[in-house]
């Protein structure tokens, strides 16, 4: 998931709003690679989404389904559930490679992107956009909430058997792990909830607003629907760093598998100026033996 969220950041804010508004000569203007670029971009955001999902999911069998955890929270069935909703996810989203014309003509290269006629007025495009809108983030806001909602309920249930056997009914204050790790679990279920429903909501309420009011839009820099698009867009841009950050708090395992990520390339660095060490001071005794 935070890698997902990487690539979200890399090509939605750094290649698509920076490189391409403010190097309008760039490679990533041509035509083909700008209708690539937007496939890019929205193909990570249904990973990134669907990838909270499938993490909800899991999370919910691992507390509540006690006979299915077995089978299904293994290291084998995450990556199977990575890779399928990686390449779904790519799938859903390639369609949109053809919603773009060139715009301009540039050294006998098509430049730009320019939304086709037809996006507006074919049936088949609304249709797309529709269902589009609705895998993400429609589905999943309800997905995330009811499996959420289920996942409290169990460990609220298991917590008060668990005080009850314990005696700590009567107002004993001595510490449990296994309550402490149930707060941990509660607390990151909700955090994650949460911050995907409150940035991804200002979206998913102004896409159904437009779409049933049907109204003329301002598209001026200081009209209404302008500014309301931009920070919705920017709310759920914000989304993709939320998790990370919830994971660091919350997540000690995560915390260390973050810095033996940070280190793995400073030892790489270092093994290989070791090994150059080793090689060079080989060739300074090899050279005092021929001499």
């Amino acid at each position: 998931m935070a890698a997902s969220d990487l690539l979200v950041g890399i090509t939605d804010p750094f290649l698509r709003r920076t490189i391409q508004f403010h190097f309008p000569y760039s490679l990533l203007n041509i035509t083909p690679v700008c209708a690539a670029t937007e496939v890019l971009v929205f193909a990570t955001t249904a990973v990134s989404v669907w990838l909270t999902v499938a993490f909800t999911f899991d999370r919910f069998v691992a507390i509540c389904c006690e006979k299915l955890k077995t089978r299904y929270c293994t290291e084998r069935t995450a990556a199977v559930i990575i890779g399928a909703v990686s390449v779904l996810g790519c799938l859903e989203n390639v369609p949109l490679w053809f919603k773009y014309d060139s715009a301009n003509e540039f050294d006998n290269l098509p430049w730009d992107c320019s939304v086709k006629s037809t996006y507006y007025t074919s049936s088949a495009w609304v249709a797309y956009n529709v269902t589009h809108r609705v895998l993400t983030p429609c589905i999943p806001f309800f997905l995330i909430l009811l499996l959420n909602v289920l996942t409290a309920r169990r460990i609220v249930a298991a917590s008060r058997v668990r005080r009850g056997l314990r005696g700590r009914s009567n107002g004993e204050n001595d510490k449990d792990p296994e309550m402490e790790n149930r707060r941990k679990s509660i607390v990151l279920l909700f955090s994650i909830t949460a911050s995907f429903m409150l940035l991804w909501g200002p979206q998913a309420i102004f896409f159904i607003f437009t779409g049933i009011a049907k109204v003329g839009v301002d598209y001026t820099p200081t009209g209404y629907y302008y500014i309301t698009e931009v920070t919705s867009v920017f709310l759920q841009l914000l989304s993709t760093c939320t998790n990370t950050c919830i994971y660091v708090v919350t997540q000690s395992k995560f915390r260390a598998e973050l810095m033996n990520a940070v280190k793995f390339p400073v030892g790489v660095i270092r093994a290989l100026g070791n090994n150059l060490k080793l090689r060079n001071e080989s060739k300074y005794i090899a050279v005092c033996a021929v001499i």
